[in-house]
């Protein structure tokens, strides 16, 4: 049976990079988990295990130090460029080089009142996300984002008017605990690559945009909140063209002490993680 090589791709995973930048009187932190996928011309590895187009996965973990070292980029937008233009510039059987970062975020400890300048500790379990590509001789294409944003509002949220049939146990509420834990990413546009804007500026505002929506938003539903958030922040920049959001709703389930003589006036909950609602969404201009 004749069969063919319809699409491939391969790279190395996971290479974690702590970064640290030396000023006089404090230090800066950076600690990354890299991704590295290439495309180009290697039918011939996979069809005759012909690996003479191949550049091996430990050369390009050597090379993430190694660009990790060598980069003046602050942001890792920035430095997933430099990467991907080391290696396209390298290897010409390469069409297509792809970069996804996860920074993990650090903040100075706070010590007699003050950031303390060489003293970190882990602020949550969010991340900042990029993930950056370009083939060989065309522009860069730039998604960026963050993950693991656990938020939670106890007002201003309420859930009403849905359908209900026989299977239906959930009661209506307007005054409901809206936790959930945010995955956003935007596009940049070319227009906003091309002029080397500082996206960890734009990361910051766009953030606090949405968290801002979030927390004064009457909301609805989840949906309804999802919404209102990516429409914030496109209309905070023109920068971005799109935004995607994804928001599970984390439930956290009123406690019936009824039965032990006790009114539970939205006081005490169970935190629950599993199973949860699930929403996501695509904003883009008009």
């Amino acid at each position: 049976m004749p069969v063919q090589l319809q699409q491939n791709r391969y790279g190395k995973s996971r290479v974690r990079v702590m970064r640290l930048t030396r000023h006089n009187g404090h230090h800066d932190l950076d600690e990354w988990t890299v991704q590295l996928l290439l495309s180009g011309d290697f039918e011939t590895a996979h069809t005759l295990g012909d690996n003479s187009k191949i550049l091996p996965t430990d050369t390009m973990k050597n090379t993430v130090y190694v660009v990790a070292h060598e980069t003046k980029a602050t942001s890792i937008e920035g430095y997933a460029q430099d990467l991907i233009d080391y290696i396209l510039a390298r290897n010409p059987q390469v069409s297509e080089a792809e970069c996804i970062i996860q920074s993990h975020l650090w903040k100075r400890m706070t010590v007699d009142g003050q950031p303390y300048p060489t003293a970190f500790m882990h602020g949550s379990d969010e991340v900042q996300t990029t993930r950056v590509s370009r083939k060989q001789n065309a522009a860069f294409e730039i998604t960026s984002g963050l993950d693991g944003l656990f938020i939670l509002k106890t007002a201003q949220s309420g859930f009403i008017g849905y359908i209900k049939d026989h299977l239906t146990t959930l009661p209506e509420t307007t005054d409901r605990l809206f936790g959930t834990v945010v995955k956003a990413e935007w596009t940049y546009t070319a227009a906003s690559i091309a002029a080397e804007i500082d996206f960890n500026k734009v990361r910051k505002h766009l953030r606090e945009t949405m968290l801002a929506t979030f927390a004064k938003h009457d909301s609805l539903s989840v949906q309804q909140t999802l919404y209102a958030m990516g429409e914030s922040a496109l209309a905070h920049t023109d920068l971005i063209d799109k935004v995607y959001l994804l928001m599970p709703n984390k439930h956290n389930l009123l406690i019936d002490l009824k039965r032990f003589d006790r009114d539970n006036p939205n006081h005490i909950f169970v935190p629950t993680d599993e199973p949860h609602g699930t929403i996501e969404a695509t904003i883009t201009r008009t």
